[in-house]
Parts: C-alpha cells; structure tokens; sequence
C-alpha cells in the first residue's frame, strides 16, 4: 500500500472515531430561522457541523427571497453561511452539500450561482435531486455538511 494511500486511512480511522465517541451539540443561532420550527438548525458532533436544509428564507422568516432560482439561490447561500459563520465555520469549511430542486430545469441557472461562492476546484462532494415539491414553495433546498 502506498505511504499516501496508508495515511489517508489513518486520518479517516482517526476522524471517525472522533465523531463516533463525541456527543451532538443541537445548535439554533436564531439568525436565519425562525426559532419555533421543530428541528435543530445545525447539529455539531466532533468537528463535523451538520447543517439542516436551508431555503431562500428572508433571516428570522419564513418569506422566501424574490427573483426566482436566482434570487432564491443567492439567499439560500447566504444563509448556509450566516449559519456557518455563527458557529465557527465558514464555506470553505463544506465538504458535503445536498441540493433539492423543484424543477430540475433550473439545473444550470442554480449552478451558475452556486460555483461562485466556492474557490474554482474546491467544491463540495454534492448531490442533486428533483423533488415534486419543498417547504414554502421553495425553488430550491440545500442541505450541509462541514468540517474543520
């Protein structure tokens, strides 16, 4: 095995048993959400901040963003990272994102925006996925994970 190849794996042993031994800290900053939804903004376990799912809310409302995918897009960027922010992280930080759509013919407009808010070649692992329909009538959906 390869000296990189073994020191990759002793890094991911050692990151696994850290989150597997830490205890979650459930995390509501109170800058982007309202405060009475049922569900943690973020959950903090180890060194790993997982973000729940974020829509182009307007900050402390449920009031979507204007402009459509484009508009929604910017918010919903600028609230993962409010949230991230007010627990020590920051987008460079995302290792993991989750987008929902709910027309997949968006695809390129959410594209457009979302590579700008990343370091061209450092982006996040991602996934995408269509959905029939999200909370509020959101345009789009991302969900988060970061690491330090």
């Amino acid at each position: 095995m390869k000296l990189t190849t073994r020191i990759f794996c002793a890094v991911a042993i050692f990151a696994l048993a850290n989150v597997a031994t830490a205890q979650p800290e459930y995390l509501n900053s109170g800058q982007v959400l309202p405060s009475n939804l049922p569900f943690s903004e973020a959950v903090l376990v180890g060194d790993l901040l997982l973000l729940s799912g974020q829509i182009g809310n307007l900050p402390g409302t449920l009031e979507l963003a204007g402009g459509g995918i484009g508009g929604e897009t910017r918010q919903v960027m600028a609230n993962i990272a409010t949230s991230l922010s007010a627990h020590g992280y920051v987008l460079a930080d995302l290792v993991k994102c989750t987008v929902f759509l709910a027309d997949m013919a968006e695809w390129d407009a959410f594209n457009a925006i979302y590579a700008t808010y990343f370091e061209p070649g450092r982006y996040p692992a991602r996934s995408a996925l269509g959905s029939s329909g999200l909370a509020f009538d959101a345009r789009v959906e991302v969900e988060c994970i970061a690491s330090r």
